[in-house]
């Protein structure tokens, strides 16, 4: 039958080339790779390299440990309300969260690149803030999350460990201690 389409096409002028190659195949054949698919033996004990291209910032910011009278942030000390903002911290002039309002929170608004979420610690317990002052800050884009403040040192520490653009503001609980 092969023969006779051979013959066919022969016939007719066209080449039969590529169907006698095809009819010469056996049912194992496979078709040559001029590349290699594994690696050879000389490749196969060698070290593998990794180069760090960026290093862990100094420059991030880090709640070590709270207390009734303040804030233990990368070994820095600091002594009653603070805010935490990118490479700095601030004292916030906040005694409780009563105090806390549009003007006491500008500073926030201001920063440059600006923050996704401003974590907020109100003292003991969880304390419900003026509505006004919650939409303040959404109209600008930036989340505020209100917690007491050990949980509030716990949130932005695992924020900034995820790199987010992020930034706290803390009123000291009446009874500290150290996050582990």
């Amino acid at each position: 039958m092969i023969l006779a389409s051979v013959k066919m096409f022969c016939r007719r002028g066209l080449a039969p080339s590529w169907r006698l190659a095809a009819a010469r195949k056996g049912p194992d054949w496979q078709p040559r790779r001029g590349h290699r698919l594994t690696p050879a033996d000389d490749e196969l004990y060698q070290k593998t390299m990794l180069k760090v291209l960026e290093r862990d910032s100094s420059s991030m910011m880090f709640i070590d440990s709270y207390t009734s009278r303040g804030f233990t942030i990368n070994g820095d000390k600091v002594v009653g309300p603070c805010a935490i903002i990118p490479r700095a911290i601030l004292q916030w002039n906040v005694g409780s969260y009563q105090d806390i309002t549009k003007e006491s929170l500008v500073l926030f608004r201001l920063l440059e690149p600006r923050i996704e979420i401003l974590v907020l610690g109100v003292g003991d317990k969880v304390e419900r803030l003026e509505p006004g002052v919650l939409k303040f800050m959404r109209e600008c884009g930036i989340a505020v999350e209100v917690q007491d403040t050990p949980n509030a040192c716990a949130t932005f520490n695992f924020l900034t460990s995820e790199r987010r653009a992020t930034a706290a503001a803390l009123i000291p609980p009446r009874a500290g201690r150290a996050l582990m």
